[in-house]
């Protein structure tokens, strides 16, 4: 189970005399333990967000004046909350201000990250085959770089890239065939890399075939809501040489 550990500050401490926090982020992430985390900015450069009555209300400064502060925060996946606890009563911080050690909301159903990735895959390989622009673009995110080594220029952006698919559609008659030799990811709490082999089939407008091998490298990033691809790199290969690594 995943828990969200706030690491609190408190600014009337002596922190002089604390202990190093490598030596506990390094100990956690071997265990696995520590997923992911960071630490944050002082509470002078932090800027309070309000809506009301439809209008943007921006405060400069943390959301309450206390001597507490939140100074960073790190994701833990652990067994239980005992367990979550103890890694927290660990931390140097919890000898001089306080851990806050919340799980995360529980999602029925929720499947596995490299599922999620797979599944993202396959809705790509089912949208390209349809022909289907605007489905193929909700799988990038709004930002997104992709380098295509065939096509030449990198597109950034999702208008960068609808004009590549369009060419790339306009160039072509009847379904493209995307099939998926091989794929690779490794991730972490937010973000994930993909390696993958795709043999991409189609009939050319002027009656010719298209059967190509490409490598495809992927990055991922978690919105919080889900995966998007952020950025893409395509080259050919040789499909022999390949197939044998």
């Amino acid at each position: 189970m995943k828990y969200m550990l706030l690491v609190c500050g408190d600014d009337t401490a002596d922190a002089s005399g604390m202990a190093p926090v490598e030596p506990w982020v390094e100990t956690l992430g071997d265990q696995g333990v520590r997923l992911h985390g960071h630490r944050l900015a002082a509470p002078a450069d932090a800027v309070t967000v309000r809506v009301r009555g439809g209008e943007v209300l921006r405060t400069d400064g943390p959301f309450a004046e206390t001597k507490e502060y939140v100074a960073g925060f790190d994701i833990l996946e652990c067994a239980g909350l005992e367990e979550a606890v103890e890694a927290a009563a660990r931390h140097p911080v919890a000898a001089l201000g306080a851990l806050e050690v919340r799980p995360f909301w529980p999602t029925e159903g929720e499947d596995d990250a490299e599922t999620e990735l797979r599944r993202l895959d396959a809705e790509l390989t089912e949208a390209v085959r349809a022909r289907d622009t605007d489905r193929v673009l909700t799988c990038y995110a709004p930002d997104a770089t992709a380098f295509h080594s065939a096509d030449g220029p990198v597109q950034r952006g999702l208008d960068a890239l609808r004009a590549s698919l369009e060419e790339t559609f306009a160039g072509t008659t009847g379904p493209v065939h995307r099939e998926v030799l091989r794929f690779r990811v490794h991730l972490d709490e937010s973000i994930a890399f993909g390696h993958a082999l795709v043999r991409l089939r189609a009939t050319r407008t002027d009656g010719t075939e298209r059967d190509e091998t490409l490598r495809v490298s992927t990055g991922y990033s978690h919105t919080g809501l889900r995966w998007q691809i952020l950025h893409e790199h395509v080259s050919t290969t040789d499909t022999k040489t390949e197939e044998r690594s």
